[in-house]
């Protein structure tokens, strides 16, 4: 009896043990001063980097600058790939990811998310003038280069039935796009209107998509069992959202807010968080 009683203490310690490790991250955060932030820089307007100083600059790297100075901590952004984001965040190697990573069923059942989204984004599609390629169902049979963990994979193939081929990141399926190797290349909204827009080199190209696909919520990404993270990343949001911060970060890197935005304005102006 006694040695059972002293196996279920044990147990009842480790458990309790694993819970609070579980949620170390906020504390860990606090402690060395620092937030590690894995972010996509993929081009403008979400990220890039500065050749002049080899700085992380745009969106992405400003939403976590907002984060690491509602902490009252110092900031280190790490540059990941939808290929190897998640790997990152499980492995430790970044706190949290703002990573151009929309919410899904898929993703939530293996990461914990901030509840509160800070925009919604969806797919476009981006391909040579005169491809033919006028609305999704046209890509029924047709290559279409993506990133690899893209949430557009499913849509694409499953709905439209497209030929997937996948690429470790956004630029390497740009550039196989102009190689010929698929007739559209699916992304973020934002960075393929920019493109279009303001790189003489894509003159050639336009955005073959009438509409995006499948908008989807964009968050904030952390592990799995992190409620106190979550809690406090969740408050700064709203907190964003009700100061109209994130409008004005979106106009400063060229984007155009979505009415969910304004939306959530006036919702959290109303009732702070």
């Amino acid at each position: 009896m006694k040695l059972r009683k002293a196996l279920a203490a044990g147990l009842a310690l480790a458990f309790a043990a694993g819970a609070a490790h579980a949620d170390a991250t906020l504390d860990k955060i606090k402690q060395r001063g620092k937030l590690v932030v894995g972010v996509i820089l993929s081009g403008p307007p979400f990220g890039t980097i500065d050749p002049a100083t080899q700085k992380h600059i745009g969106y992405n790297v400003e939403l976590s600058e907002g984060v690491a100075k509602a902490l009252g901590v110092s900031l280190e952004t790490v540059q990941v790939q939808p290929s190897n984001r998640v790997q990152f965040l499980q492995q430790g190697k970044v706190d949290i990811l703002i990573a151009n990573m929309q919410w899904t069923q898929e993703r939530s059942e293996i990461l914990s998310f901030v509840p509160t989204p800070f925009e919604e984004v969806g797919g476009a599609a981006i391909g040579k003038k005169g491809s033919g390629i006028a609305k999704w169902e046209d890509l029924r049979g047709k290559p279409v280069c993506v990133s690899q963990g893209s949430n557009f994979t499913k849509p694409l193939a499953e709905e439209y039935g497209a030929q997937i081929k996948a690429f470790r990141g956004q630029p390497e399926a740009l550039l196989a796009l102009r190689g010929g190797n698929c007739v559209v290349s699916v992304h973020v909204s934002p960075t393929l209107r920019e493109l279009v827009a303001e790189n003489a080199d894509w003159k050639d190209y336009e955005i073959a998509s009438p509409n995006e696909l499948i908008p989807s919520s964009s968050v904030i990404w952390l592990r799995k069992g992190e409620t106190d993270t979550q809690a406090a990343l969740d408050r700064i949001v709203k907190q964003w959202h009700a100061s109209g911060w994130l409008i004005a970060v979106e106009k400063r890197n060229g984007m155009t807010p979505t009415p969910l935005l304004y939306q959530l304005h006036e919702k959290f102006k109303k009732t702070p968080a």
